[in-house]
């Protein structure tokens, strides 16, 4: 593997200099190089609300953490044929390729039986029109969202899926969202979806663990208990390979005012987050149902507030929604049952601070100290390799200083190197009650690392920013006239200084940025959050 050829080569020099140190970028800088969503968990959402023209702004709010959008391009005409949505936009497409997502419309009957019904038994027809607008519209394939027709029609739309996998090319997707089912019921249209023959032909099943409770619903309620959406998990992975599961998430809440008729409408929780701001609500956490619970009074005299073009009525209202505690407490299911990944609905009802943490809770990252950190999409990924991983269940600690220690811990790793060091790799201030004892062992009887003498470690000493920079630069035998741009020069590194060529070499070719002021600070200590940076910056040279 080109991959470990280039580390072994690395390690080998930092093993002859007597100190391991990796080089990391100094800030948040535009040429970060960011991780993708893929080294983790999969990541989907829909797109339904909202102008077409701002889907490409709405899908960059969640920044690398989605794989795939699904808008809504795809309906059924009243004779089961296929109605491509006036919505489609080539530019939106292109964006999302040029981001390196992927686009997968979804069909819907919009809940209408008959024309549920009506594309079902129009299948063939239905399947070469569909297969004819992915190609023609440069699409990803198509996720499957036929809902509120009978388990009648079981088996027909099993095979209508079965029908578009083979007509479509394999690096096309094909999925399907099915309802939740945490009874396990054949009946009604719940038992529509056939969880087992559904996932045997196509990529995976999206389960709507949602609308636990309902428009029209009388009695206020969660619409995703923690309970409910668990058995929900529970029946599909008893039904379906847990890697073909992706649990749906809600980006919403339900409403109830018993002096009006529209109890169990929909509402955005950015819009919830304005309603109960506006009228003085207070919100509750009900811990058996691990939701929120809003409650708030709209008297007759009070500024009206206008939802899908209409007022709310006067009179006292209970919200049942989601927030950051419920959220989480759902993405931690994806692995504990070690599941394909999440989808949402939808993109553009979610709160502006749901992706600070979306991607590391659903990765099973629980670092609360890197949520709104400048390095969080950085330090995913390294912890999704397995290189680097938190100081203590919910912290990286991004902005500690990285020691000899955790170094020689992260090669280890980022080498996949195991089993018994030999007995004489040992340093006398490294003893076997040490965390990294063993990681030092197996890195200097393998000839990656050495001590600062034959006795001696120094497993807590720090990096310096010029140590790591001289360090990799003869690792990668970088120069200073062979990178893409022209070396930035920094106040605090004169041009006669032992580490001036270095640094000048990873300016040049992307790797640093130095500070905003200009300077390097070279004897400043490494950061843990830098270290991940690097990785992520040094990855394609790495693997060239």
């Amino acid at each position: 593997m080109p991959e470990m050829k280039r580390w072994r080569k690395f390690v080998a020099i930092l093993a002859t200099a007597g100190i391991l140190t990796i080089a990391a970028s100094s800030e948040p800088q535009d040429a970060l190089a960011q991780a993708s969503s893929t080294q983790g968990k999969f990541n989907m959402s829909y797109m339904y609300f909202g102008s077409p023209s701002s889907y490409t702004s709405q899908v960059d709010k969640s920044g690398q953490t989605l794989d795939v959008v699904a808008p809504s391009y795809f309906h059924v005409n009243s004779d089961g044929s296929l109605e491509l949505s006036d919505s489609l936009l080539a530019s939106f497409i292109a964006d999302m390729h040029q981001r390196g997502k992927r686009v997968v419309p979804f069909l819907s009957n919009d809940f209408d039986r008959s024309l549920g019904e009506k594309a079902i038994d129009n299948r063939e027809a239905l399947a070469d029109q569909i297969v004819k607008a992915i190609n023609d519209n440069n699409l990803d394939g198509i996720q499957f969202d036929i809902e509120n027709v009978d388990a009648a029609y079981r088996d027909k739309y099993t095979e209508l899926v079965k029908i578009i996998r083979g007509k479509l090319s394999s690096d096309k997707e094909v999925s399907v969202a099915v309802a939740a089912n945490p009874t396990g019921t054949k009946q009604g249209w719940t038992g529509l979806y056939d969880y087992k023959a559904l996932s045997d032909v196509s990529d995976y099943l999206m389960v709507m663990a949602y609308d636990e409770s309902y428009p029209g619903d009388l009695t206020p309620g969660p619409v995703a208990s923690l309970p409910f959406v668990e058995k929900s998990i529970q029946y599909a992975i008893s039904q379906a390979p847990a890697d073909k599961v992706v649990l749906g998430i809600p980006f919403y809440g339900r409403y109830w005012n018993q002096n009006a008729a529209d109890n169990g409408a929909g509402v955005s929780a950015q819009t919830l987050s304005k309603l109960t701001q506006m009228y003085g609500g207070t919100v509750r956490f009900d811990t058996a149902s691990q939701s929120p619970v809003a409650s708030f009074t709209i008297r007759p005299t009070d500024e009206p507030f206008s939802i899908n073009g209409s007022n709310l009525e006067p009179g006292d209202y209970t919200v049942w929604f989601e927030n950051e505690q419920s959220l989480k407490e759902k993405l931690k299911l994806v692995s504990k049952y070690n599941l394909k990944g999440t989808g949402s609905w939808s993109l553009n009802q979610e709160t502006a601070d749901t992706w600070d943490y979306y991607g590391l809770w659903a990765d099973g990252f629980y670092f609360t100290d890197v949520q709104q950190h400048w390095a969080k999409e950085a330090v995913l990924a390294a912890a999704n390799r397995g290189w680097m991983l938190g100081t203590a269940a919910d912290r990286f600690a991004p902005d500690a200083a990285l020691t000899r220690a955790e170094a020689a811990t992260i090669i280890v790793r980022a080498l996949g190197l195991t089993g018994e060091a030999a007995s004489s790799a040992s340093f006398k201030d490294v003893p076997a009650s040490h965390w990294a004892w063993q990681d030092i062992r197996i890195a200097k009887s393998s000839g990656l690392i050495q001590g600062i003498s034959d006795e001696r470690f120094a497993p807590d000493q720090i990096i310096t920013r010029e140590e790591m920079s001289m360090l990799l630069s003869r690792a990668l035998h970088l120069t200073s006239q062979g990178g893409s741009a022209a070396a930035k020069s920094f106040s605090d590194v004169p041009a006669g200084s032992w580490s001036a060529e270095a640094i000048a070499a990873m300016s040049s070719n992307g790797l640093v940025d130095g500070y905003a002021s200009g300077t390097f600070r070279p004897s400043a200590s490494l950061t843990r959050a830098e270290m991940a940076a690097l990785l992520s910056r040094a990855q394609p040279l790495l693997t060239k």
